[in-house]
């Protein structure tokens, strides 16, 4: 693979080292968590779902997880991408307003739903829609859901993505991108306590 891996780079992990020992003795999990990262930041095709949108995803998603080595990465890697720049500021004004804990949300009725919790319902603020866009409000609102409050999905939220010009390819996309995203913020965050503690 000519992309290092993204785990390594974001958990500071150098050759040799002994958390490269340990990452070692999982190379099945090692190697698809680096083509998952390929697939999705260095897709073959990208027309229902831009870089720059990935990368726009990416950094709010990880600033909710709060500021890390990965948001930091997923800030430049918007920054550098075609006319990702401009966003930044408004994305991260988002992540602000869009910080919570969770998950929570409602079970369908039964024993489980004393369960039920209730909590921020995220909404892109109406003064960022324009400089954000109607397919990455859809994105940002879509990604929140999934992140703190997945219980509550329904297919009304498709068809917010679906309205908002978003294919079913992309949708789907949308979705494991959300999901890689948080393993990789568990992970290289575990993997620097790791570190930090073996220092």
């Amino acid at each position: 693979m000519s992309t290092k891996d993204i785990i390594d780079t974001l958990a500071g992990i150098e050759p040799g080292s002994a958390l490269d020992a340990i990452r070692a003795k999982r190379v099945q999990a090692r190697d698809n968590a680096q083509k998952s990262y390929l697939s999705l930041f260095e897709p073959i095709d990208a027309s229902d779902f831009s870089l720059t949108e990935r990368a726009a995803v990416a950094l709010f998603v990880t600033g909710l997880h709060g500021e890390s080595p990965v948001a930091a990465f997923y800030r430049a890697k918007l920054a550098a991408s075609a006319n990702g720049a401009a966003l930044v500021e408004a994305i991260e004004a988002e992540v602000a307003r869009g910080k919570t804990s969770g998950p929570y949300g409602s079970f369908p009725a039964g024993p489980l739903s004393v369960e039920n919790t209730a909590g921020l319902i995220y909404r892109v603020s109406a003064e960022r829609k324009s400089a954000i866009g109607a397919r990455l409000v859809a994105a940002l609102e879509h990604a929140h859901l999934l992140v703190f409050r997945p219980r509550d999905a329904a297919s009304a939220d498709m068809k917010a993505l679906l309205g908002a010009g978003w294919s079913n390819t992309g949708i789907v996309t949308l979705s494991q991108l959300v999901a890689f995203l948080s393993f990789q913020v568990r992970v290289v965050s575990g993997l620097r306590t790791l570190a930090a503690a073996n220092a």
